[in-house]
């Protein structure tokens, strides 16, 4: 399989849209699942999400669904409520669109272009209809047609799990940050970035189903090292990208996250498997402040 780097996108999504922590004796966690511990005592639960999955994965293993049923609140990147509303849906359309009278053919180069062409007629679709998209958008787009195919479903990732669950029994849900900013990051790309993106994207289709399986499959284990391999360091060398996508928004929910330390019972914090772990993750973030972080 040819290395990530070639695209960013699919580890955002599996992270925007997304691992090497120097883990003491609690080394290598048997689930993508943590506990944060403050001096007082008070916990907060720590879940890395891979945002599609399969059938095959579940039942969770049980410190999921115990972090879950301990916990008064789910905190995700998003309140999904709002994700799934339809003004939701509508404004990341219309965001995603270009301007009236600009096509793909007018920002993109013309290499790009022509792999964008060669796997639209692979995939069977019809091109027309997504020369009206911006790059990142069509990149997204065709990713995600994919992702169906190799048998992955976002209505069966951890954090549609858990927010399914949340609704059900009552628990308060909230987001670390609103879809216009989880847009912005992507919209807010340079020109030339976007370029890259599709056109790497792209490049890479063929090889969706081998690389969402490995993801899945290191996520399942627990293996943080696998999973820094696949791709937090492939996203490293897209600079503009690991800070936009990744290193800014973990800066931003940190201090979100430690507020919940103030409830009077622990939440469960569930974002892509990428933010948790790594030099700018989450969990080392909080390691740095003192907190005890112990996997489950």
């Amino acid at each position: 399989m040819r290395a990530l780097r070639r695209t960013p996108t699919r580890a955002v999504l599996l992270a925007l849209v997304m691992l090497a922590i120097s883990f003491r004796a609690d080394a290598a966690p048997a689930n993508f699942i943590w506990k944060a511990t403050n001096a007082s005592g008070k916990v907060i639960y720590l879940a890395g999400s891979i945002h599609l999955l399969s059938p095959d994965f579940y039942p969770l293993a049980a410190p999921f669904e115990q972090a879950f049923d301990s916990s008064d609140t789910l905190v995700e990147e998003l309140d999904m409520g709002e994700m799934l509303s339809p003004d939701a849906q509508m404004m990341m359309v219309m965001r995603g669109m270009l301007p009236a009278g600009q096509t793909l053919d007018k920002v993109v180069s013309a290499k790009t272009l022509a792999l964008v062409k060669g796997a639209v007629d692979e995939l069977g679709i019809p091109l027309l209809p997504l020369t009206q998209f911006k790059p990142w958008m069509l990149a997204i787009t065709l990713q995600s047609i994919e992702w169906e195919k190799a048998g992955f479903d976002a209505n069966l990732g951890l954090d549609k799990h858990f927010y399914d669950k949340a609704v059900a029994t009552g628990k308060r849900v909230q987001g670390l940050e609103t879809l216009d900013y989880q847009i912005s990051r992507f919209d807010g790309m340079t020109p030339d970035a976007q370029d890259r993106l599709l056109a790497e994207t792209v490049t890479e289709l063929a090889s969706t189903q081998e690389m969402l399986t490995n993801v899945a499959d290191a996520w399942k284990s627990g293996n943080t090292a696998r999973l820094e391999q696949l791709v937090l360091d492939d996203l490293k060398s897209e600079p503009e990208l690991y800070e936009r996508l990744l290193a800014d928004r973990n800066a931003n929910w940190l201090p979100k996250i430690e507020a919940l330390f103030a409830a009077p019972r622990p939440s469960l914090i569930v974002v892509g498997a990428a933010h948790l772990i790594g030099p700018d993750g989450l969990l080392q973030a909080l390691r740095n402040k003192g907190y005890t972080i112990t996997p489950l």
